[in-house]
């Protein structure tokens, strides 16, 4: 079976014959009574009654609504089976009942159409992951190897994800879109071309150029190169992905200020990027725009050195402050969580308030910052120091 860049079973158009046959589809039911659950589906879910038979003594029927079609069989010897209906207001159904059990045994759920998205609260914590300590690359969607740079995910608020993605060429994906409140893709090595909704032609994502990806927003991975790496953050850590069957990418129209829940397409090219000095002494760092384009919610910059760095003692009050090595070397001191080598790969979670300190950077160094909120406070210690 083959699946797309997110491990989704993708389409394959089977001979016309083979659909042209199938007339429509049906869930089956057992019932003890039929009229009982006749009465049930019709005056309590709002179904309505489209065959029955025989005529003498009812035993079949079938009835449609919501999307669906059910027949209910008096013979059938099957479980009673779960339906979910999905509704504005669950509560204004069945009394309030967010369960109800029919006559025949089947169980409906009324669950909200569309869920509110929650991020659990962050399960502040310090964390280093190192690339040489061998976490697994685990085979994900679609063959693509996946490292988790965050155990744990901070209590779900938060899942970042280095990724491989093996094989060049055509990706075999669908127009989609994710029900998130943040989500981030930084291309670490190699290419990826993607397509937007209202945001023009197919474009290329090249090696340290980013992307969000704004609530909802439809999109499509269309091609990739050998040896595509990406950095992805999402935030909360669990989201529902969409799959939209009726749009076509790209749009006709090109909106690049659309609003998509509160937040704008942002898209940073290295190539175009400027350098101004960073909240941490000794270092330089390149703008995004993620910081305006999602309102406030998150930022993302990418630090250099830019002359000696001293181990400036300092501690932030983000919620959460993100750090992956793309290249060169730095030494991490942290109170009370000693001092970690920090090499390319790596990466590591600083929780609110706690005294860090960088120290030996490599020339080469740069780091990817992800911070949410995106405007917050630092703290400098003078004269401090850390073990």
């Amino acid at each position: 079976m083959r699946t797309d860049v997110r491990g989704y079973p993708t389409t394959r158009i089977m001979s016309a014959p083979s659909h042209s046959s199938i007339r429509a589809a049906e869930v089956l039911l057992p019932s003890r009574d039929l009229a009982a659950d006749l009465a049930f589906f019709t005056e309590t879910l709002g179904f309505r009654l489209d065959t029955i038979f025989p005529a003498d003594d009812p035993a079949v029927a079938t009835l449609s609504g919501h999307g669906l079609r059910v027949r209910i069989d008096r013979a059938s010897a099957h479980a009673p089976g779960v339906l979910r209906l999905l509704c504005d207001d669950p509560g204004a159904i069945a009394g309030g009942a967010r369960t109800v059990t029919a006559p025949g045994g089947a169980r409906i759920d009324f669950v909200e159409a569309q869920p509110a998205l929650v991020t659990p609260p962050t399960d502040h914590t310090f964390m280093v992951r190192h690339l040489v300590d061998g976490a697994p690359w685990v085979i994900g969607r679609a063959g693509m190897r996946y490292r988790d740079l965050i155990p744990g995910r901070l209590g779900g608020s938060i899942i970042a994800s280095h990724i491989r993605i093996p094989d060049a060429g055509p990706v075999p994906d669908m127009v989609h879109y994710h029900t998130v409140g943040f989500q981030l893709i930084y291309c670490y090595t190699g290419w990826v071309r993607l397509v937007y909704e209202d945001q023009g032609p197919p474009f290329i994502l090249a090696a340290n150029d980013c992307v969000i990806q704004p609530p909802q927003i439809r999109h499509r991975v269309l091609e990739a190169s050998d040896h595509l790496q990406v950095i992805e953050i999402g935030v909360p850590a669990e989201h529902i992905t969409t799959v939209d069957h009726e749009m076509t990418l790209p749009t006709p129209r090109l909106h690049p200020w659309r609003d998509f829940g509160g937040q704008t397409f942002c898209r940073s090219e290295a190539a175009a990027a400027t350098w101004t000095p960073w909240r941490m002494p000794g270092f330089e760092v390149r703008e995004t725009g993620i910081n305006a384009a999602t309102r406030g919610l998150a930022s993302v910059h990418v630090a250099r050195p830019a002359g000696a760095i001293a181990g400036q003692v300092t501690s932030h009050a983000s919620d959460i402050l993100f750090t992956f090595v793309l290249s060169g070397s730095v030494t991490l001191h942290a109170d009370g969580q000693g001092v970690h080598a920090l090499g390319e790969g790596d990466a590591h979670v600083v929780p609110p308030h706690l005294k860090t300190a960088l120290s030996h950077a490599s020339a080469d160094l740069r780091l990817l910052e992800v911070s949410l909120p995106g405007v917050f406070e630092t703290t400098t210690y003078a004269g401090a120091s850390l073990s």
